[in-house]
Formats: structure tokens, sequence, C-alpha cells
């Protein structure tokens, strides 16, 4: 019975210290950097000023594309995001019939780097460039 609550110790123990560690993480500088933007505008915002089609379209599976026009399906991101926007623009362009492409909202210079990887990754795939509102050189 002691080795079974030892063990149970144990593993609690270790489950908070990952939970804890977890947080600890999310919470840096780091983590932030990569995902939040500097730019104080969301990126529905720019959808809305930027998108002349249909904004977030549903689809069956209940994934929306950010922004459906006649003859794209275009997702909104970050320029951080590259990848992420990738996959999501594919994806909707296969459920929707429509031709893939990608609004990319560049903070700064610094995010061209961004662009050519998208570039790199898939030539089919249109790319939308955005400045943001907050752009720096």
């Amino acid at each position: 019975m002691k080795k079974l609550k030892k063990l149970i110790n144990k593993i609690l123990t270790t489950v908070v210290i990952v939970i804890i560690s977890a947080l600890v993480y999310l919470s840096t500088n780091s983590f932030n950097e990569d995902y939040q933007p500097k730019d104080k505008y969301k990126e529905a915002d720019y959808v809305r000023e930027y998108c002349s089609g249909e904004i977030e379209h549903v689809l069956q599976d209940r994934t929306r594309v950010d922004c459906l026009t006649d003859e794209y399906a275009i997702e909104f991101d970050y320029a951080k995001k590259w990848a992420e926007s990738i996959g999501q623009s594919l994806y909707y362009a296969k459920m929707t019939g429509k031709k893939p492409a990608v609004a990319i909202i560049m903070t700064s210079m610094k995010d061209e780097k961004y662009i050519e990887r998208i570039k790199k990754t898939d030539e089919n795939i249109t790319i939308f460039e955005i400045k943001s509102k907050d752009f720096v050189n």
C-alpha cells in the first residue's frame, strides 16, 4: 500500500511539474513573439477591410474560410504563421473548388522572408501582401 501511495505521489508530482512548465513556457516572450503580432489590429480587422467576397464562409466540416471570392479561397494570417496559412488555404481551395490564396499581413520588412518561403513551398498559391497598419520599415 505504501509503495502504491509513493507511486501515485510521484506521478502527481510529475504531472504538476509538466503543467507548470507548460504554463511558464506559454507565458514567455519567445512564445509570444512567434505567435503574437506586434500589430495592435487583429486578423479579422484586415479580413473586413480587404475581403471583397464572403467573409467567414462556413464549410460542411464547420471550418471557416476567411474570405471566399468567385476565384479564391483566401486565408488571412500574420507572416510568422506562413506555414499554417498554406495548409489552410490548400484545404479550403480543395473543399470549395476555388484557387488557393493567402493574404499575408506583414508587420515589417523582415517578414519578406516568409513570403519567400510560401513561394518556395507552392507556386500555385496566390499571395496577397498586406502591410499592417503598424508596419515598420
